[in-house]
């Protein structure tokens, strides 16, 4: 009788045991997964910024550049496709990253045609709206770099959590899936070449 009182509180301490590690293990995948939604939050406030701020550059633009309505088209367009394309957090995916990351590259380069386009009217660059908006524009573009940055960061430290061995087992039990990251967007990787 005390044998096998013995062996059911060393299962019970046991079971015990397992079940903490568990539970300590699922909650720290859980937390893990909110921080990059949160992250991935700000990533989208910081494209909305941008987003919102467009409006009135194209409307400041457009009163100065009437030659380049082509150029604004396209700018309205590539922001109407970026403001359409939105991800749940809880379905980040290599396929999702991608067309998002496209979208969005579809629009800054938009955005950089039309800015290349405005040096051809000095009215429109001495104009001190369209200097407080494109030195918003800009600092957006920073804010976005430094979100994209820490999201990278922040999608690495919960994969890590999730592929590490034994967390993996519970990761895939519960049903935690590695995130992806942000990337280079194309040519990034050459120098741009300066001629004099």
């Amino acid at each position: 009788m005390k044998k096998s009182l013995i062996v059911i509180i060393v299962l019970l301490a046991l079971a015990g045991i397992i079940f903490l590690w568990y539970q300590g293990a699922y909650n720290n995948l859980v937390k893990a997964d909110e921080n990059v939604k949160s992250v991935w939050g700000n990533v989208e406030n910081q494209y909305q910024r941008r987003s919102d701020l467009i409006p009135n550059l194209v409307a400041t633009v457009k009163g100065y550049a009437t030659h380049e309505q082509t150029t604004l088209e396209n700018v309205i367009n590539a922001r109407a496709k970026a403001t359409q394309m939105t991800i749940d957090p809880t379905h980040l995916n290599e396929e999702n990253m991608a067309q998002f990351q496209a979208v969005q590259g579809e629009l800054s380069s938009a955005l950089s045609r039309l800015l290349v386009n405005v040096e051809a009217y000095p009215d429109l660059k001495a104009n001190q709206n369209f200097l407080d908006l494109q030195a918003q524009l800009e600092g957006t573009e920073n804010r976005i770099a430094v979100e994209r940055m820490r999201f990278n960061e922040t999608a690495q430290e919960y994969n890590t959590l999730v592929r590490k061995f034994p967390n993996n087992i519970i990761a895939g039990m519960s049903g935690f899936s590695v995130k992806p990251y942000f990337k280079a967007e194309a040519g990034a990787e050459k120098a741009p070449e300066v001629k004099f």
